[in-house]
């Protein structure tokens, strides 16, 4: 939570990794701080936005209420903050035999409120941040939790508390003991994330033997939790206080890596020819990817494919006027990008009320530059999603650095009029 949280809003709590509801009252409690509850509207799903090079202004086209009703508003600047997942809908693969199974199925993305699992069989199919989240609450009330997965993911245990942060808090001011630790973890990561680019084998065994300490020699580690990829090829999943070792250590949990042949009335069967008797069946399965929530977007009249557009800064588009988007790290906590990328579209808007520009749109001068996906993350729901999304190049301001201290020095001292940022009038006033 030191990275995950705001830069202007300590974390005061003892629990650097938080659960669900102490993360929310954060958030409620930064947004009555500051006013920001009374602006925002609920129940409001963005449909479209049609940009206007005549007037410099976005008509963003709405669907309000549980009725759906349509609504417009308009802006000078339209900042997305969607997020890239579709939550309308989770990722389930096609599985055999769905329909044959007579127990229950819950995806993640739409928990049943009224579920019941207390000394039930459950098996959860997943091996993400989701899955190993669920497989030690759960195993806290259900007679037994199956981690089933098709492949192993990199698992790292680390205290839910971080002592040095709640030394500092208790000496220093909040906002300096803050700021201290999350430089502390800013580093620590970068650190790790680059030392897993250049020495993947030596980090890929320390980390495998970690969960060797965890779970004893006698624990089939080989098979369940070494991954055929290297660190941060994919996300690795970070476990509090060793948590899902500790149910699988009682006995409470354990892990099958297999994958499924088809559904079954009492459960699941895999290719093996093994079978896993289930009441219920938990889909951790992930999410689809989604640019921009699903908005359509109409420049001057004519549909903008962004999946052909060059991405600028990791945070606008090419050829796409006065429109930015939040995505933070794959690598580091998603706050730290979007802090920056916030700091930035205030510069940018603050340039062009200091200049008289009403629109800024980034072009791409270089029609040679060579160009490479968005993200390069091997993750299934990267792969799937990544041709919705737009290109980067190769070189600044078109590439996309996964490195908070790059960007920190490019958002906050970089100049604005770089030669890829057009400034232009709205075209009404240049006639006028």
């Amino acid at each position: 939570m030191y990275t995950l949280g705001y830069a202007f809003k300590p974390w005061r709590q003892a629990k650097a990794i938080a659960d669900g509801p102490a993360i929310l009252g954060y958030v409620r409690e930064t947004a009555a701080e500051h006013g920001l509850d009374q602006h925002i509207r609920f129940q409001h799903q963005v449909k479209s936005a049609s940009w206007s090079s005549q007037t410099a202004t976005w008509t963003v086209e709405i669907a309000r209420g549980p009725d759906q009703e349509p609504a417009i508003l308009t802006c000078g600047f339209l900042y997305m903050c969607s997020g890239y997942y579709d939550y309308a809908a989770g990722y389930t693969p096609d599985f055999a035999g769905v329909e044959d199974f007579k127990g229950q199925i819950a995806h993640p993305q739409f928990w049943p409120r009224d579920i019941d699992y207390a000394g039930k069989t459950v098996v959860i199919i997943g091996s993400g941040a989701t899955a190993v989240t669920l497989v030690p609450e759960m195993a806290k009330t259900a007679g037994h939790v199956t981690m089933l997965q098709r492949s192993p993911t990199y698992v790292v245990s680390r205290p839910a508390e971080d002592p040095l942060a709640n030394w500092l808090r208790a000496k220093l001011p909040a906002m300096t003991a803050y700021g201290l630790t999350r430089w502390k973890n800013v580093l620590m990561t970068m650190f790790f994330f680059n030392l897993s680019r250049k020495k993947p084998e030596k980090v890929k065994a320390r980390l495998i033997d970690m969960v060797r300490q965890q779970l004893g020699p006698d624990y089939d580690v080989a098979t369940h939790f070494t991954p055929s990829y290297n660190p941060w090829d994919q996300r690795v999943c970070l476990v509090p206080d060793a948590d899902l070792f500790a149910a699988i250590k009682s006995g409470a949990a354990s892990v099958v890596t297999d994958h499924i042949e088809r559904f079954t009335p009492t459960g699941l069967l895999l290719k093996s020819g093994q079978t896993l008797d289930a009441d219920l069946i938990v889909t951790a399965t992930g999410l689809n990817m989604q640019l921009l929530g699903g908005m359509q977007v109409v420049v001057d009249g004519v549909p903008a494919d962004l999946s052909e557009s060059m991405s600028y800064k990791g945070m606008m588009f090419s050829n796409v006027p006065n429109l930015a988007s939040a995505f933070g790290y794959t690598n580091a906590s998603w706050t730290l990008k979007a802090d920056l990328t916030s700091e930035y579209v205030c510069r940018l808007i603050n340039y062009m009320d200091r200049t008289g520009m009403d629109a800024c749109t980034p072009r791409l001068r270089d029609a040679d530059m060579e160009v490479a996906p968005w993200l390069d993350f091997s993750s299934g729901y990267v792969q799937r999603g990544m041709k919705k999304f737009p290109k980067q190049g190769v070189r600044k301001p078109w590439k996309v650095h996964q490195n908070y201290a790059l960007d920190l020095m490019a958002f906050r001292l970089g100049a604005m009029n770089d030669g890829a940022m057009e400034f232009s009038r709205a075209e009404a006033v240049k006639a006028a």
